[in-house]
Order: structure tokens, then sequence, then C-alpha cells
């Protein structure tokens, strides 16, 4: 049997992404319950076994703090949990699929495993994997530790975005040839595909898909 920890995080759902009818759905949702809520994340992977689906997603734990951090979690989806598609029609685990975004209500009560693992009780799908946005700019900052690069996309620090490079992300010298994310220097300006999302952090975050040094 899992080892269970209880977490709370306290949500200011005044100043998330997404409308109010979303808010108010996710906040029915864990009525009753302790839960932890996520908005805007990213499916990194999708599992199935005996029926039951296991859905990965990475997402700012708190929006409003500021502080662009990223929190992992497996989110258990069965037969009770709500699942809805761009249009608020209910729709099956089946339609799932990693790099869609999502909002989800889960619960608090997690397992201790990396990354830990909770029940949940509703996820929205906000947009479909494979709808990218470019963006071009300059990097200010390369963390190689938790990757991730800072780029600057206009004249000051207001106009940065990080840009989180998983495992998949491609990273292109000026002739096209891979590069590992060490190679990538503060103030090379990058084009980078991208999810079509932001967090509501200060800097705003997303996935990034390729990054392509440019002259």
């Amino acid at each position: 049997m899992d080892d269970y920890s209880i977490h709370e995080i306290g949500f200011d759902t005044e100043n998330v992404p997404g409308n109010d009818a979303d808010v108010s759905s996710l906040q029915a949702a864990g009525r009753g319950r302790d839960v932890k809520r996520a908005f805007s994340a990213v499916v990194e992977e999708v599992t199935w076994e005996r029926g039951t689906a296991y859905v990965l997603i990475s997402y700012d734990p708190c929006p409003a703090c500021g502080n662009a951090s990223t929190a992992r979690v497996r989110l258990v989806v069965g037969r009770d949990t709500d699942i809805y598609d761009e249009w608020g029609r209910a729709v099956r685990a089946r339609e799932l699929q990693r790099g869609m975004t999502v909002d989800a209500s889960f619960s608090a009560a997690m397992t201790r495993s990396i990354p830990p693992q909770a029940q949940a009780y509703f996820i929205r799908i906000l947009a479909r994997a494979g709808q990218t946005e470019t963006t071009s700019g300059r990097i200010m900052d390369v963390d190689t530790r938790n990757s991730f690069i800072l780029v600057w996309t206009g004249q000051n620090a207001a106009s940065a975005i990080r840009f989180n490079i998983s495992a998949d992300t491609v990273i292109l010298d000026f002739f096209g040839r891979r590069i590992p994310l060490s190679a990538l220097r503060r103030g090379l300006r990058v084009r980078v595909d991208h999810a079509p999302y932001m967090t509501a952090s200060i800097p705003p975050q997303t996935n990034a898909f390729t990054v392509q040094l440019m002259k």
C-alpha cells in the first residue's frame, strides 16, 4: 500500500488564466475535498494499466507567486474523473494525449513517489498537441541544472519568457545541427517554437519544442 501525505496549497483564483466558468468548474470539482489545482498544465505522458489512465502533468503550483517554479504529478484518471474538451463537452480519458494543455483538479492526498501520484477529479482540455507558436528574442540566461532558458523578446526584462527545455526539445545551431543546452550562451539570438499557452507567473513560462540559433 502506498504511503500518503497531505499537502495544501492556497490558490488565488483571481490571478490564474482561464475564464470565470473554468475556475468555477475547478472549484466545484473539489468542493468538500482536500484538493490541488493546476492551471495551464502540460501533459507529458499518458500511460494505461488495467483500464486506468495515468497522466503525468507539469505546472506552475502558484502562478500568483511570480517565482516561475514547476511541479509534476501523475494523475490517476478513472471512471469518476470528469473530463471536458475545449468546448465543454464531456469526453473519455482516451481523448487525453501527450502535449496537451489542461486545467486539472486533483486530490491533495499524494503518494511519496517521484513524481507523486494523485486521484484526478476534473480535467479540462485547453489546447491540443501539435499546436505551436514561434517567438524570437535574445537569450539572457541559460540554466542547465533546471533545464530552461530565459529569453528577452523586447528591449527589457518585462519582455522575458522562460522556455522550459525537455529531453524532447530539439536545439539547433546556425547550420541546423543539433547541439546540447550547455552550448547556448547569453546574448545569442534564438527562434523558439513552443506550446501555445503561457503561465501567469513572472516571467511567464512555456515548453520549448525547438530552439534555433539565429545570426
